[in-house]
């Protein structure tokens, strides 16, 4: 794909943005179960859901403007969620792991944060009011999952890791 204009960096970036989240379709599941904390899950298995539906606004986008998302690769996406995967995969204390997982989650937010950011940008640049409004709206709910994450680690997940007398 040549990138000669900005509508071609944004629809690189729509591409990305889709197959970022596809692939988080498939990695949540994982990784509510691997999580020992109640709260934890849930909000993985919460953010599946939103997740479904940010992959719907980009296909809306998409649609809207004419363009097509599919054949791309988000090669940062795979590579955090592997590093989630081997995470999960570890030996590790419940507590500990949640924890990482924690972290693994908000590396994840913080690359879509990125991403809707440019994007959204991106069409508010292009004059494209419509699709920088479902971008902005899923950046928000990609801050607010960030934000919920960090206060799920300092509230109860790391005091529970920290514990003396940890098993394992």
């Amino acid at each position: 794909m040549k990138l000669n204009t900005l509508e071609d960096l944004l629809h690189h970036e729509l591409k990305d943005l889709y197959s970022a989240e596809k692939q988080l379709t498939k990695a949540l599941p994982r990784m509510a179960k691997a999580a020992d904390n109640a709260e934890l899950r849930k909000g993985f298995e919460l953010h599946l859901q939103q997740t479904h539906g940010h992959v719907a606004r980009l296909e809306q986008i998409a649609e809207g403007w004419g363009k097509s998302l599919g054949r791309h690769k988000c090669k940062a996406m795979e590579g955090l969620l592997e590093e989630g995967k081997e995470l999960i995969s570890e030996e590790a204390n419940e507590d500990v792991r949640d924890a990482g997982l924690i972290g693994a989650a908000q590396r994840v937010e913080h690359y879509e944060i990125a991403g809707y950011g440019t994007a959204r940008a991106l069409a508010a640049r292009l004059g494209l009011a419509d699709a920088a409004s479902l971008l902005q709206q899923t950046l928000d709910e990609e801050r607010e999952t960030d934000e919920k994450l960090t206060e799920l680690a300092r509230s109860m997940v790391n005091e529970a890791a920290a514990a003396p007398d940890q098993e394992g």
